[in-house]
């Protein structure tokens, strides 16, 4: 478990953060409607209603800079992921705090092992294919997980400098040095940060939230996937 000071940095109570301003926000609208939205999805659980994932999601709690992708994004990402995965022999995949992902592809690739690393523990439900993971600690993980997925899917929660270099150390840790794919989604201020760190470029796939957030949320690879997910795009960029 985080300390107290890690849990605050988590939480983003009572510590300065270089990037405090470039966390992720809520537009103005989507703001004034999060409060409605938490609570009818909470009665909807409470009455078992689901999204049809098969895996179902927690509320999001925006406290952890929860933020869940709208149905387009989740499955469009979650086709990627196994059609990457239908080209490997025994490919796993790590889901680096991006739970919307880990549930659609559990609907639609049920024997594709995956695996949910999250700070929220209410996602023990999912049991072994759920690891505790805190980005402050971005290595703290199970020793059998260390370069054990072919396939990483990461989305820091925050947008600061600090909380990506963690999250680079650990998909370093989660992926072989070799032969891997690397699927991030981050705001595009992180462009530059995310081509130093991790060597991934955007797409033109623009990555959709289910209540719409006020950063320019962008798709990053370490692959050109060509003419899927818009391709990388090389617009005001240096030839490649």
């Amino acid at each position: 478990m985080a300390s107290g000071l890690e849990e605050r940095t988590r939480l983003g109570v009572g510590v300065e953060e270089e990037d405090d301003d470039e966390r992720p926000q809520l537009s103005a609208a989507a703001a004034m409607a999060l409060r409605e939205f938490l609570e009818q999805r909470v009665e909807g659980e409470a009455k078992g209603e689901g999204d049809g994932c098969g895996v179902e999601l927690v509320a999001e709690d925006w406290r952890l800079s929860q933020f869940w992708y709208d149905e387009r994004t989740a499955r469009e990402l979650a086709e990627e992921v196994a059609r990457l995965a239908s080209g490997l022999d025994g490919a796993s995949v790590a889901c680096v705090a991006c739970p919307t992902l880990y549930a659609y592809l559990k609907k639609s690739s049920p024997d594709l092992p995956a695996q949910l690393l999250e700070y929220d523990e209410r996602f023990g439900q999912y049991g072994g294919e759920f690891t505790f993971y805190d980005y402050n600690q971005p290595e703290e993980l199970p020793p059998a997980m260390k370069h054990a997925y072919r396939i990483v899917v990461a989305d820091p929660p925050y947008l600061s400098k600090e909380c990506l270099e963690k999250v680079a150390k650990t998909v370093s840790f989660l992926a072989p040095p070799e032969a891997s794919f690397l699927l991030l989604l981050t705001g595009e201020v992180q462009k530059d940060r995310a081509l130093e760190l991790l060597n991934v470029r955007p797409c033109g796939f623009r990555p959709q939230h289910s209540n719409k957030l006020g950063n320019a949320f962008r798709l990053f690879t370490n692959y050109d996937p060509a003419d899927r997910l818009g391709g990388w795009d090389r617009s005001g960029s240096a030839p490649i």
